[in-house]
């Protein structure tokens, strides 16, 4: 028995092979996912400790929490916690040859997927997984928010940092646990949920699945693994979605099936809805019976699709949709999903983890809209005459942009301005003849509205060029946003200083 928390005991996780959690060493605990079950486990008293291939603001907040951490990999990391570890946890991005793991294996010490820890985390709980091509970390986030102003208190672990709390994970006194699932690598069928949410299926990842049937054959075996008596959740706006919702519905032990979206027959249907800068509100017919109106704080169509999935998995777990839709309209979004960066000169800069082009597409129509809305409302410089849209786009994964090139050329053609850099490998190594190059040959020549400007398009391998190049481009009332899931990040700020200097 461990001391939890609250200080009572607490008996330490156990993995579905029979692997104890009581005792864990995190190769990566850096990135969201791992340092999610790091935060947990630590909040619950057992001891955790870590390694990163470079420090961050993530590793200093574990070490708020007790986890020992260390940056670099090497084996003897595994000494970090007196006695050693019970289990080393790794993430996808973790290789076999890494030193940490090489080790942990010549010791006879389990090694374990990052999806089978948090599963042994959700153990005891009423579970909700939420999955999806697009749209997951912020379908989380909106249910987590909306369950906490409930006064339910669940435990989460979600892809990204809650604006609300400033963090991504928590351990929580309530019987509820939400989890964003990784459908990546097929990880996500480590989990046996309570209920689920499946936002879309779009054809992803290619580069681990194959193709387009196999990748929505592994959501088919993840409905299967919800628990007997429980829920899912659908968009019928989705074709894929409701392609999986013919192929389950009504099966023997298929989950109850909640639909929602803007579709006619939905179970939770998406009517009047009015955006407004930033947010706007939406009334959503329940049942075909009950009008409910919903506030929201974040811009876009996706965002409000997004929000009445979370209000839909809320209804079924038990709590008003009165409630729920209160607690969204508390919801300010999530770091990285088009964050307010700052704003210099004019120019407004905001940053989105965007990096499949059905996503692209979303996050700059609804770039646009804000864009519409703040030079009506005079927020701009110069009201009378509308700011451009900007947006500089990092591909992510070799084997994604050869497969999308094309759809993303057609998703960034709805920016004025398209700065495309050079592609984030992340886990694959370079592919010659692979680069931000393939995509903005493909993007058309002209003006994106009517009287506009024609589009400029430009190819900056370099990111040391970017603040220099896009500062010298942008003027006052245009809309920059960053996109990307690699270290485009970092070029936002360094935008605004460089816009600031002059």
């Amino acid at each position: 028995m461990i001391s939890g928390t609250e200080g009572l005991p607490v008996d330490p996780p156990i993995a579905a092979d029979g692997t104890s959690l009581s005792r864990v060493h995190m190769v990566g605990i850096g990135g969201a996912g791992m340092s999610a079950i790091a935060r947990i486990l630590a909040d619950r008293g057992l001891p955790v400790s870590g390694s990163d291939a470079k420090g961050s603001h993530v590793l200093t907040g574990l070490a708020q929490r007790g986890v020992l951490t260390a940056v670099g990999h090497t084996g003897d990391n595994l000494d970090l916690l007196p006695g050693g570890p019970t289990a080393v946890v790794v993430s996808t991005a973790i290789r076999l040859t890494n030193p940490e793991v090489v080790e942990a294996r010549r010791r006879g010490i389990p090694v374990l997927q990052r999806a089978i820890a948090l599963a042994a985390l959700m153990t005891d709980h009423r579970s909700v997984c939420v999955a999806g091509t697009h749209g997951k970390t912020s379908t989380t986030s909106m249910l987590t928010v909306a369950l906490q102003a409930a006064g339910l208190d669940p435990s989460f672990a979600i892809g990204g940092e809650l604006n609300e709390s400033g963090s991504g994970a928590h351990h929580g006194t309530g019987d509820i646990f939400v989890a964003e699932s990784d459908e990546s690598d097929g990880s996500f069928l480590a989990f046996a949920p309570h209920g689920a949410i499946i936002t879309n299926l779009e054809a992803d990842h290619l580069d681990h699945h194959g193709t387009a049937e196999a990748y929505a054959a592994v959501f088919r075996q993840f409905v299967d693994r919800i628990m007997p008596g429980g829920f899912l959740v659908l968009c019928l706006d989705d074709p894929g979605t409701r392609t999986l919702m013919s192929e389950v519905a009504g099966q023997p032990g298929s989950p109850r099936i909640v639909t929602y979206g803007f579709t006619d027959g939905a179970d939770l249907r998406i009517t009047d809805h009015r955006p407004a800068g930033h947010g706007g509100t939406a009334v959503v017919q329940v049942a075909g019976e009950v009008d409910v109106l919903l506030h929201l704080a974040v811009p876009g169509a996706h965002m409000l699709s997004n929000a009445v999935a979370a209000l839909a998995a809320g209804i079924a777990l038990g709590v008003s949709a009165d409630t729920m839709a209160a607690g969204l309209a508390a919801y300010t979004g999530v770091r990285r999903r088009f964050e307010y960066k700052g704003r210099s000169c004019g120019v407004s800069v905001y940053d989105d983890y965007a990096h499949h082009p059905t996503e692209v597409a979303a996050q700059l129509l609804a770039a646009r809209s804000v864009l519409a809305g703040t030079a009506d409302s005079g927020w701009t410089p110069e009201p009378h005459e509308a700011g451009r849209l900007v947006v500089i786009f990092q591909p992510h994964l070799y084997s994604r942009t050869v497969a999308f090139a094309a759809q993303f050329a057609t998703a960034l053609s709805a920016a004025d301005v398209v700065v495309v850099l050079d592609v984030y490998g992340a886990r694959e190594d370079p592919v010659p003849g692979v680069s931000g190059e393939l995509i903005t040959r493909q993007i058309p020549d002209g003006p994106v509205t009517d009287g506009a400007d024609s589009r400029q398009v430009l190819y900056l391998p370099s990111l040391a060029a970017v603040p220099e190049t896009v500062g010298n481009l942008v003027r006052p009332g245009d809309l920059v946003i960053t996109m990307g899931a690699g270290d485009v990040t970092m070029l936002g700020p360094q935008l605004l200083e460089h816009l600031e200097s002059r």
